[in-house]
């Protein structure tokens, strides 16, 4: 994929997907416009980035839509200097992404060969790579100002709410049935009130089940 080609395939994604469906903050827009979703791709599937789907990665995983992503980072309101602990980093994009929205990034993956591929195709100081269990997320380097979920659950586990900062903010999407629904809340008081705010088709991230008798 030529330089030009990918440049204008991201500037269709944005007026295409992005800005017809509320993803239209100028810092998001910005960092996807510059951002090569391709790098993040097997590269048999370069030419497929930035159409308005999953892409498979393989194992079981996938980079989700584009707009899923843009969504998930309006909703996030990231401000630059902001600690965010993004679990299932996958091939790095929305790492990538939110490091050049000025954020502190704590990226954890737990497929050995998905975050070999994330550090091969990023650069820069901003971002901890975190090799170990989604669910677990990285507690010895928390609390966080944002929590960003990237794949569908069915349960947050405490491990990963206790690790909010008073006053931060998680995003996520949320599967019910076959419905997956895109949520955000706030941590007030220790509690974070979760709420749905887009029904989306958002590929889900693996270990994250409910227990027989629990509710999210």
């Amino acid at each position: 994929m030529s330089e030009i080609g990918a440049a204008e395939m991201r500037a269709a994604m944005i007026d295409s997907q992005l800005r017809t469906s509320d993803v239209i903050d100028p810092a998001v827009i910005a960092a996807m416009g510059v951002v090569a979703r391709e790098a993040h791709v097997p590269a048999a599937l370069s030419s497929v980035a930035y159409m308005d789907r999953a892409i498979d990665l393989g194992g079981g995983r996938m980079l989700n839509a584009p707009l899923v992503t843009g969504r998930l980072l309006v909703a996030a309101d990231i401000r630059p200097g902001a600690r965010v602990l993004l679990i299932g980093a996958g091939t790095g994009y929305t790492a990538t992404l939110l490091a050049r929205l000025g954020a502190e990034v704590h990226a954890v993956e737990e497929q050995a060969d998905l975050l070999a591929a994330a550090q091969a195709a990023t650069t820069g100081d901003t971002i901890h790579w975190i090799d170990g269990p989604l669910a677990k997320g990285a507690p010895k380097s928390g609390p966080f100002d944002r929590i960003i979920i990237d794949g569908a659950i069915e349960t947050l586990p405490d491990a990963l709410a206790a690790q909010l900062a008073e006053g931060g903010r998680l995003v996520a999407a949320r599967r019910e049935g076959n419905v997956t629904r895109l949520v955000q809340g706030v941590k007030t008081g220790g509690t974070i009130a979760i709420r749905a705010f887009a029904d989306m088709d958002v590929a889900p991230l693996p270990g994250f089940d409910t227990p027989k008798g629990f509710q999210f």
